[in-house]
């Protein structure tokens, strides 16, 4: 019996290692070689990079402008349905949008650079797309407060198709940490995205400096919540290096085309959807025009940014003469005589499809810098630091094409007449955080964040008869109503220590 047992067991091994031998070979002719196993990184990255400054991007249009540029009056609308921003009302298109696009177009995808980057000789790679997820999670959680951070983007790899929302407190510590490793772990001597990375080529050196420049950027948010841990990190930002100077500017540049991702996407697609231009002002189909509050402040401070930002359709033609210039009121629920006679962007400045847009700049830096000596965080001088801020703005503009360019005599006079008060902190901070308004023009995420920071310049809300906020200016975006179904714990988690998903609830550090 014992000998029987044993033929049969090597008999059942032989037929066992036949069959083993004869699958050698099955699995690489069960793949498919025109699929890839792993992602082309290059191609990601790019990707993620120009998907956020898409033409083709309509997210960028409902959330920078109609949400953030009415809301901080950069622009004005009449009309009832698309004037969220500056009637301080809910509407899930325009509002909870960005929030699942930022995650399906940008977050999943560098998640997937990140991971496939963990290696020693694509370290750079790693540290880059590090740097471009806080990028993009800074401004979702700032739009929206707690937010999916730690469990973002891992449905594939780890079947979290619910992810959990990390509270901002714990957000903003976590990205700081990120931005300060990243920025360690590059190396010049190892290998980059080169042409593949939109902004800076592959240069290790810039990405250093954006990296310490946007720890510089998240570290201010902090001041109103956590002084001493954004003393810490401003700090630590200052150290590190920032961007001073024009020629390491985070800068995104397109072309007039041929395809409408290569088109700035503020300017397309508000000109698609709103100035166009075959209506010469008259008719804008969301009732858009330049607010009342931006224009006065450029016409009353004699600001030559006035006929680079604005101008007015006469017959075919705009205008940008001083005289002309007449921003709309926010508010209005109707659409005012002469609707044609307000200004807009000025379509061969910063209206051009090929003008660029300002991710991240030495004029917003050294504003903050005069900010941080004003704190006693940094030994600058704070008032030729906002002098070096106002003249870097100007010399921006001068990037917008031969409309833009501004003389350096007339930088100089303009700068010179910007008396910075020699004390009182809130004088001194308006100054500088209105001349952050003016900067942001266009970047409209940022100007709104700035604003709830700062609390400058200050603005008077509208008085939209059905507003929801109690005629008060929104702190924050509401989240898509899709979360309550498909992340409904998570969501309500989030308003259990957040606040109720209102426009009104604060962000964590907009305290």
């Amino acid at each position: 019996m014992k000998r029987n047992t044993l033929k049969y067991l090597i008999a059942f091994a032989t037929v066992t290692a036949s069959l083993a031998a004869c699958d050698k070979g099955f699995e690489s002719m069960n793949i498919d070689p025109n699929a890839s196993g792993k992602p082309t990184v290059n191609f990601l990255f790019t990707k993620a990079q120009l998907l956020d400054f898409n033409a083709d991007n309509t997210v960028n249009y409902f959330t920078n402008t109609l949400n953030c540029g009415n809301m901080i009056q950069h622009f004005s609308t009449f009309k009832i349905l698309s004037g969220v921003g500056d009637k301080y009302t809910t509407n899930d298109l325009y509002q909870g949008l960005y929030f699942t696009n930022t995650y399906q177009a940008y977050i999943n995808p560098l998640k997937d650079i990140i991971r496939y980057t963990n290696n020693e000789a694509d370290a750079n790679k790693n540290a880059v797309a590090r740097i471009w997820l806080v990028y993009n999670m800074h401004r979702l959680t700032d739009l929206y407060g707690d937010v999916p951070y730690t469990q973002a983007g891992l449905g594939y790899t780890e079947t979290i198709f619910s992810p959990k929302y990390d509270k901002q407190s714990e957000i903003y510590p976590q990205m700081l940490q990120e931005l300060k490793d990243a920025a360690t772990q590059l190396n010049a001597s190892k290998t980059t995205f080169g042409s593949a990375d939109i902004i800076f080529k592959g240069d290790v050196a810039q990405w250093k400096k954006f990296a310490y420049s946007l720890m510089l950027r998240l570290s201010m948010r902090l001041t109103k919540r956590d002084a001493a841990l954004a003393e810490k990190w401003a700090k630590e930002a200052i150290a590190g290096g920032v961007i001073l100077n024009d020629a390491d500017n985070a800068i995104m540049k397109y072309a007039e085309g041929p395809q409408n991702l290569n088109r700035n996407p503020f300017a397309f697609q508000a000109r698609f959807k709103e100035y166009t231009s075959n209506a010469y002002g008259a008719t804008n189909n969301e009732g858009g025009k330049l607010s009342k509050t931006l224009i006065d402040f450029l016409k009353n401070n004699n600001d030559p940014r006035l006929a680079v930002y604005a101008a007015v359709w006469v017959g075919t033609s705009q205008d940008t003469a001083a005289a002309k210039q007449k921003g709309m009121p926010n508010g209005l629920e109707a659409e005012p005589t002469g609707f044609v006679t307000y200004s807009e962007p000025n379509q061969n400045t910063v209206f051009r499809f090929d003008a660029p847009a300002f991710v991240l700049t030495n004029a917003e830096m050294n504003f903050l810098l005069a900010e941080a000596s004003l704190r006693n965080w940094y030994s600058g001088n704070a008032a030729a630091l906002y002098k070096a801020g106002v003249e870097a703005s100007l010399r921006l503009c001068g990037l917008y094409g031969a409309g833009g360019v501004i003389s350096p005599a007339k930088i100089t006079e303009y700068a010179n007449a910007r008396t910075f008060p020699a004390t009182g902190l809130d004088a001194q901070m308006n100054e500088i955080h209105t001349q952050m308004w003016v900067l942001m023009f266009a970047n409209e995420y940022e100007a709104f964040a700035n604003w709830r920071r700062t609390g400058y310049p200050v603005l008077t809300p509208t008085k939209f008869s059905a507003n929801e906020t109690n005629g008060t200016i929104p702190r924050r975006l509401r989240y898509p109503q899709t979360e309550m179904g498909i992340n409904g714990t998570n969501y309500y988690d989030a308003l259990k220590n957040q606040g109720a998903d209102l426009l009104i609830t604060r962000v964590w550090w907009d305290k």
